[in-house]
């Protein structure tokens, strides 16, 4: 095991980040602080950092337990105050060119039977002081990469069917899988992983689509696509055309909808843990890109939260298609993570749009909404794939092509 996590940090660093000589990397901010149960394998992250040429690592240690009687008991006010001085040093390291690391792996249970408008209040103050830097996040303007490493309160989520003793490395086995890392050679892996996820893009923007028409149990949705707007997949490349992924794993291709062009209803079909909270059969009601109506059978407080956020977390930010057979969905397994369920299924995001238009990176955002490009605090992924779903794409010549069946890619790509 100790070899195979040596080798997924490496994965993190050459990959992920792909850490440049002389570059300061960042490993954990705001609310993805690095958890005690992650020391190990965080010490293998700043080996590699230094390895690869790391002018400073810097590690942002946390305690969930610590935050979850801080929002409990604790003074909101200057949780607020320690996040905006927080963001002060992280924003200061991006702007000297930093690589960022997080390593989400939130106990889903983490504010059950708390006060939720606390853990709103909390959570949102937190997002709130890191909005300049995610934006700039969004926009790519330096290279950033989420992975995951086990705890024992998540591992205990996931797999309670097994011994205690034996579910967080059931969890690092199944990690490593997902992530791709878990053979001789990750990283020639991920080359090759990457090249596949390419094909499937640049196949969508060669039918030059107009809309997307989503049909499964519960979902008829129509979503326009904005004008210039192109798919992309795992790899992103910084101003600098330093190549990154942002996600390890990712299984998805995506691109951002028309703001104003979203209408009818679409149910999720796994359940979203957010901040803790378990939303389970999200339904949500859209009509010209506004969510009208929405609904739950369980944590609705949650959803209103996000929701309710800002005017811009009324509005989708992201259309992301995964089919079902993919390595992560046949696994069979919820992992109550985003990270990873997002990449076992198709889903939409709630709030903010990456720029994934022409000429988007350099686009004020002043600018956004007249190219119908949303802009908000949140992001919040949803999943909505079935075996079930079928998708259709009305092309700009109004050709109707085929895109799923029965949750899986209606063309192979080779």
């Amino acid at each position: 095991m100790n070899e195979s996590l040596r080798k997924y940090a490496e994965l993190a660093i050459k990959v992920g980040v792909n850490l440049q000589p002389g570059q300061h990397l960042v490993i954990g901010y705001g609310q993805r602080q690095v958890l005690p149960e992650h020391v190990e394998f965080v010490r293998l992250l700043i080996e590699a950092g230094y390895d690869s040429g790391a002018k400073f690592v810097q590690v942002d240690w946390g305690d969930e337990w610590w935050m979850r009687e801080t929002v409990k008991r604790g003074s909101l006010e200057t949780l607020e105050a320690r996040a905006r001085w927080q963001a002060q040093w992280v924003e200061q390291l991006a702007k000297e060119g930093a690589a960022y690391i997080a390593l989400p792996a939130t106990n889903p249970d983490l504010y059950a039977g708390l006060d939720p408008v606390r853990v709103a209040k909390a959570t949102r103050s937190i997002q709130a002081s890191l909005r300049e830097f995610n934006k700039r996040r969004t926009n790519d303007e330096y290279s950033w990469s989420l992975l995951s490493a086990p705890t024992q309160a998540w591992a205990d989520k996931v797999y309670p069917e097994l011994p205690e003793s034996e579910r967080v490395p059931a969890l690092w086995r199944d990690i490593l899988k997902c992530a791709r890392a878990a053979g001789d050679d990750p990283i020639a892996d991920w080359r090759e992983h990457l090249k596949n996820l390419k094909r499937r893009s640049d196949w969508l923007n060669s039918l030059g689509i107009r809309k997307l028409h989503y049909r499964s149990p519960g979902t008829d949705l129509t979503i326009e696509m904005p004008n210039g707007y192109f798919w992309t997949s795992a790899s992103k490349d910084t101003p600098q055309g330093v190549p990154f992924v942002p996600n390890i794993p990712t299984e998805e291709v995506f691109a951002t909808p028309l703001k104003t062009g979203v209408n009818g209803t679409v149910t999720s079909t796994l359940p979203l843990n957010h901040n803790g909270a378990l939303i389970e059969e999200l339904t949500l009601r859209f009509e010209n890109g506004r969510i009208v109506e929405y609904s739950a059978k369980s944590g609705r407080e949650a959803l209103k939260n996000i929701i309710e956020a800002d005017e811009g977390s009324h509005y989708l930010g992201e259309v992301a298609l995964v089919p079902v057979n993919s390595p992560i969905a046949k696994m069979g397994r919820l992992f109550y993570n985003t990270l990873f369920d997002e990449n076992a299924s198709c889903h939409l995001a709630i709030g903010e749009a990456y720029p994934l238009i022409e000429g988007g990176r350099e686009l004020p955002r002043s600018e956004w909404d007249k190219h119908g490009l949303n802009e908000s605090m949140m992001h919040v992924d949803f999943m909505i794939g079935s075996p079930e779903l079928d998708i259709d794409a009305t092309t700009q010549s109004g050709e109707v092509v085929p895109i799923f069946r029965a949750g899986n890619w209606a063309m192979d790509i080779q």
